[in-house]
């Protein structure tokens, strides 16, 4: 079919169909054919024509307006299976009025390949083509009368149509109703996400094809709603931010986009936060579960562990949209503000879109869901299943927290999915597709800083509790971020006093006991302490010896059937374990240790000691220059303590292996404290005389000064130093004897309790 050619004086504009002149668009529909709509009109409702709805347009077709021929032919296109857009308009060169218009196919024309100005050409994500000429178009022109007429049709396409069920999903039949807008509104005001707020309105309109637009769409919705109710009140944040850059250039803090137009998305890290990551950033938390002010926008703190097993803060966001691509940004800032270094996990919320920019951002990092968020969701999508079955909600946990191996957990699971009949269930069948990210017995072999498989992060939630809540404005939030800040470092500053100013009860004689009391913070010895001591309830039986590795079956006195296997390697001194503790937490677990304790050996290899568990934690990681940076004048004496006695203990680990280091190492530390005591007089400097230490020319009393002095004194300090080692083997061996005496009398007595109970249960 042939149309006239445009006129080349008169102007050609291209819109986009089904737009109202209110809505929020998107892309530009020439560049972005498949990108999804935003916000559709709140004041005006999709035209629909009156009289036959199958009617096909035909030449001559008559419509009141242009906007009712536009409607038209997008709903016979919603009929049919195809999406519209406007393509062309003829303008008049009288009065510039618009009085011709082209409404074509979706899949009209060709995509232009556009230059992008600073681009080497290269595209990280291409789009997939959609455009692939066709011709199918309507074409209407304005009357004297004022009437608009079809003057043109082509109704056959080049390319295959859209079913039924699937129409909807189309660019100009997505529409945003009012009382779609209405219960949106609602549902987020009450701090639902958009995942959660689409299976709300495909149950209440009766499936997905009925609600008329999709999830990026309601996504885009809540957006813009959050855009016009913020106004201009993200510039409180900008300020302060600025300000504390200004205060300190180790303030990180980046805006989405343009800071001007102040509705991006805002990421901040203080210079304490940067600091932390370089100590504790194995493993981090991302929380968007909060919704802490009126604008329920999203705050999301990055938080860890620190050595005191309290939450500690990596930075924050402030996030307006919720975007896949506002996550990979947000995660790439981040990222740049920890210097580049991913961690070993990330634990966040159960959530597509942050899954997907995680994979993107952090691919060599584990990626773990909240457990508690998926319960949480269960409590929605099981609501009717606890109400029937009181106990259903109990094995349900049961299943997931108390299973021990993946085979247990796989026969628990599908027992209680055949128990209530639930083989069908959408939202269970899609949890268990991912149980590798949530169910425990999966993520035990990665590193997540929890003492228990079973508990739920402190990290999560926490940080800012008692600090943000539903009615904290956005100039509030600044004051109680502030708040929050100073109220952890005073419980961090508090649990370093404790640790380094008071000594833990001893429960046993064990060596290894004193020596994680020395090393560990007072919160991690206490639980090493519990692990410790629970090894005189446990027996370790060997079942398995082929001269490198010793397998044992570890297991409660009476309780066999509830074994542990641990493997060790006597001469690495390296053991691994069932139950794989210190693979998840980075603390021994009490099956390791019995077997440590019946094969005697005393203390704790230096490789089950993780640095980020003592209370050294903090020293040694940053370098001098950059710490003065970063840290303020308190943090600095704990810093230099701290380095000061990691490079002292250096000298006795080495200083104990033979009399020659011995000797090196003491003269060593001698010669320092003198030199020490020297500058301590004169101002923090050695005196000088000739260019030289004073210290050098000045005689010590009881100090040897000839050869023949030092060598005389070294032989007499190497005797001791043999007598001392023989009165320390000979204590040794009268340790050990005395220790499995007491092991001995502690087993026959458990054994008689264990006896005693078991006959009053008879």
């Amino acid at each position: 079919m042939e149309f006239e050619p445009l006129n080349m004086g008169n102007e050609v504009i291209e819109f986009d169909m089904g737009m109202a002149d209110d809505a929020v668009d998107i892309e530009h529909p020439v560049d972005e054919d498949d990108h999804e709509m935003g916000e559709s009109s709140a004041g005006r409702e999709l035209y629909i024509p009156e009289g036959d709805m199958n009617l096909e347009p035909y030449e001559g077709m008559e419509f009141e307006s242009e906007e009712a021929a536009k409607a038209f032919y997008n709903s016979y296109a919603r009929r049919v299976g195809f999406s519209t857009r406007v393509s062309m308009s003829r303008r008049s060169r009288r009065d510039g009025a618009i009085i011709q218009r082209s409404f074509v196919c979706a899949k009209e024309g060709f995509r232009a390949e556009k230059e992008r100005p600073g681009s080497d050409g290269k595209v990280k994500r291409p789009r997939a083509v959609t455009r692939v000429g066709c011709k199918a178009m309507l074409v209407v022109k304005i009357q004297e009368s004022g009437k608009w007429v079809v003057s043109g049709f082509e109704k056959e396409h080049n390319h295959e149509l859209v079913p039924p069920d699937k129409v909807h999903c189309l660019r100009s039949h997505r529409h945003v109703s009012g009382s779609a807008k209405s219960l949106i509104d609602t549902l987020q005001g009450a701090g639902i996400g958009p995942s959660g707020i689409m299976s709300v309105l495909v149950k209440e309109y009766g499936g997905i094809t009925n609600v008329g637009f999709t999830e990026r769409d309601c996504r885009n919705y809540m957006r813009s709603t959050r855009q016009r109710t913020l106004g201009g009140d993200t510039q409180i944040l900008l300020d302060y931010l600025k300000h504390m850059h200004a205060q300190n250039p180790a303030f990180f803090y980046a805006v989405q986009g343009d800071e001007d137009q102040c509705l991006s998305n805002i990421f901040w890290a203080d210079p304490k936060a940067r600091n932390n990551y370089t100590y504790f950033g194995d493993t981090v938390t991302f929380d968007t579960t909060y919704r802490s002010n009126r604008y329920r926008l999203p705050f999301a703190p990055f938080t860890g562990v620190n050595h005191h097993g309290q939450p500690v803060l990596f930075g924050c966001a402030f996030l307006i949209n919720e975007s896949e691509a506002s996550f990979v940004w947000l995660f790439k800032t981040w990222l740049t503000a920890m210097s580049g270094r991913p961690p070993v996990s990330i634990t966040t919320d159960h959530d597509r879109v942050i899954r997907s920019a995680v994979t993107q951002v952090f691919p060599e990092t584990r990626h773990r869901f909240c457990k508690w968020h998926i319960f949480k969701e269960g409590q929605e999508k099981l609501s009717h299943l606890y109400l029937e079955h009181p106990i259903f909600e109990a094995e349900f946990h049961k299943c997931v927290n108390l299973t021990e191996s993946i085979e247990e957990f796989e026969s628990c699971w599908m027992a209680l999915i055949d128990r209530y009949n639930l083989r069908e269930h959408d939202w269970l069948q899609a949890i268990y597709n991912v149980r590798r990210q949530w169910v425990p017995v999966y993520l035990r072999d990665t590193f997540f800083a929890e003492m228990s498989i079973a508990q739920r992060s402190d990290s999560m939630n926490s940080y800012f509790d008692g600090y943000l809540n539903a009615s904290t404005t956005l100039q509030l939030l600044v004051k109680q971020y502030e708040k929050a800040l100073e109220s952890r470092y005073e419980k961090e500053v508090k649990a370093d006093y404790d640790t380094m100013n008071t000594a833990p009860v001893l429960k046993t004689p064990s060596p290894m006991e004193k020596q994680a009391a020395e090393l560990y913070t007072r919160k991690l010895f206490m639980k090493f302490q519990e692990e410790l001591v629970e090894t005189l309830t446990f027996m370790a039986t060997k079942i398995e010896d082929d001269g490198m590795m010793t397998t044992y079956r570890v297991a409660k006195f009476g309780e066999d059937h509830k074994s542990y296997i641990v493997r060790l390697n006597f001469l690495e001194m390296k053991a691994t374990c069932s139950c794989q503790m210190f693979e998840f937490s980075g603390l021994l677990c009490r099956h390791i240790l019995t077997v440590f304790r019946v094969t005697n050996v005393l203390t704790l290899p230096s490789h089950y000691i993780l640095k980020r568990w003592t209370r050294n934690a903090k020293s040694g990681v940053i370098l001098e220059e950059r710490a003065s940076d970063l840290l303020n004048s308190r943090e600095s004496i704990t810093v230099r303590y701290n380095n000061l006695r990691q490079e002292a203990l250096k000298y006795v680990d080495e200083g104990v292996k033979n009399v020659e280091i011995y000797n090196v190492a003491m003269g060593s530390l001698q010669e320092a404290a003198r030199k020490v005591v020297l500058a301590k007089k004169n101002g923090g400097k050695l005196p000088l005389v000739n260019g030289t230490s004073r210290e050098d020319g000045v005689k010590v009393p009881g100090q040897p000064h000839t050869e023949d002095e030092k060598d005389k004194k070294i032989q007499e300090l190497s005797r001791e130093l043999d007598r001392a080692n023989h009165k320390c083997e000979v204590y040794r061996a009268n340790l050990l004897t005395v220790l499995k005496d007491i092991e001995e009398q502690k087993l026959q007595l458990s054994v008689k309790v264990q006896n005693i109970k078991l006959g009053m249960k008879e």
